[in-house]
C-alpha cells in the first residue's frame, strides 16, 4: 500500500470517511485492489486542499447584494436560507456534508442571472447560520428541514433541486415523499443507494475510524460535529438509504466525476462509478453524465459543466 504524495493531498478533498460527508478530515490512502478498505491519513484544512474554481468568482458586493436572509423555523429550530428572487421556477441548492451554503456562491449569480430562476441555498443544522441539533444526524429531519423552509418561503412546486455529495441521500428522500414539488433534479457526485450495500459500508465505516478519532478532539468544530453526529447511526442509516428507490416521476441527470472522490483505492472508485451506471440505468428520464478530468469537487472543478445540466433541467417542462 502506498501514500499519496503531498501534492495530491493538497489536490483532492478528504474523504471524511462516513459516507463521503465531509470532505473535509484528510486525504484517502492509495490500496491496492486486495486491500479491505481505503485507509485515510492525517487531516488538512479545506482551504489547503479545495481545487481553484476555473472562473472568476462573482464579487461579494453581487452576490450579497441579491441575497436575502431568510431564517425559518421547524421542529424547534431555526435554519437559514438564502434566497435570490425571481420569476417562474426554483432551484434549490444543497451543499455536501460539512459544507453549508456558501459552498455555491459563485455560481447562484450566474444560474440567476442565465435563467432568471429564484435560486435558494440553505445551511443545514449546524452550519453556517442554522442552529446546531444535538444528537445523532437524522436524514429525516434533514427533509423535514427542506421541506418546511421551501413551504414557508412559498415553495410549493417547479422545483429544480440541485444536490452535491452527502445531499444526495437528502434528495432521495425528499424526491419519494414529495415528487409533485419538484420538476426534475440534477446530483452532482451525490451518493446513491446503489453505493451503500454492506460491504461497502464496512469498508466505508472502517475507513472513517481515524477521522472519527481526529474529531472527538475538537467536536465543536461544526464539520467535526457533524462528522460525529453522522458516525452515531451510520450504518443502520445507510442500510437504510439503499433501500430508497428514486420515483420515476422526476427526471434526474446524475454528473459524476472522472477522479471519483474515492480515487485513492481503485475498488472503491469503481464501485463508485459502478453504482452511477446502475442508477441511471434503473429507471426512465434518468441522463448520466461525465464531468472529465474533475474530483468530487465538480462545482468547483468543473462549473459551467453544472451550471449547463442545471439550467438544462431547471428548461424542462413542468408536468
Amino acid at each position: 500500500m502506498s501514500r499519496l504524495s503531498p501534492k495530491h493531498r493538497s489536490t483532492y478533498r478528504a474523504l471524511s470517511a462516513l459516507a463521503l460527508l465531509t470532505l473535509t478530515a484528510g486525504a484517502v490512502t492509495a490500496c491496492g485492489e486486495s486491500d479491505p478498505a481505503p485507509k485515510t491519513s492525517a487531516s488538512h484544512p479545506a482551504a489547503a486542499s479545495r481545487p481553484v474554481a476555473s472562473h472568476p468568482a462573482a464579487s461579494p458586493a453581487a452576490a450579497a447584494g441579491a441575497s436575502k436572509l431568510r431564517m425559518i423555523t421547524n421542529d424547534g429550530h431555526r435554519v437559514a436560507f438564502h434566497v435570490t428572487q425571481g420569476n417562474g421556477r426554483t432551484i434549490v441548492l444543497d451543499s455536501g456534508g460539512g459544507e453549508d451554503s456558501s459552498y455555491w456562491n459563485d455560481l447562484v449569480p450566474r444560474l440567476h442571472a442565465d435563467t432568471g430562476a429564484t435560486v435558494i441555498t440553505y445551511d443545514r443544522s449546524g452550519l453556517g447560520k442554522s442552529e446546531v441539533v444535538p444528537g445523532p444526524w437524522k436524514v429525516e429531519s434533514a427533509v423535514s428541514d427542506l421541506k418546511s423552509g421551501l413551504q414557508q418561503l412559498g415553495v410549493t412546486r417547479n422545483v429544480t433541486l440541485v444536490s452535491h455529495s452527502q445531499a444526495g441521500e437528502i434528495a432521495h428522500y425528499f424526491a419519494k415523499e414529495n415528487p409533485k414539488m419538484l420538476s426534475g433534479a440534477v446530483l452532482v457526485d451525490a451518493n446513491l443507494p446503489q453505493l451503500f450495500t454492506d460491504e461497502e459500508i464496512a469498508r466505508l465505516a472502517a475507513a472513517s475510524a481515524p477521522q472519527v478519532a481526529a474529531a472527538k478532539k475538537d467536536p465543536d468544530d461544526p464539520r467535526n460535529r457533524q462528522l460525529l453526529s453522522t458516525a452515531e447511526n451510520y450504518v443502520p442509516t445507510h442500510r437504510a438509504f439503499h433501500k430508497v428507490v428514486w420515483p420515476d416521476a422526476v427526471p434526474v441527470t446524475y454528473i459524476v466525476s472522472e477522479k471519483t472522490p474515492l480515487e485513492a483505492s481503485p475498488v472503491d472508485a469503481q464501485r463508485w462509478r459502478d453504482a452511477a451506471t446502475l442508477f441511471a440505468k434503473s429507471g426512465p428520464d434518468r441522463t448520466l453524465v461525465t464531468a472529465e478530468g474533475s474530483s468530487h469537487d465538480v462545482p468547483k472543478d468543473r462549473p459551467d459543466l453544472v451550471l449547463k445540466e442545471i439550467e438544462g433541467m431547471a428548461a424542462t417542462p413542468a408536468s
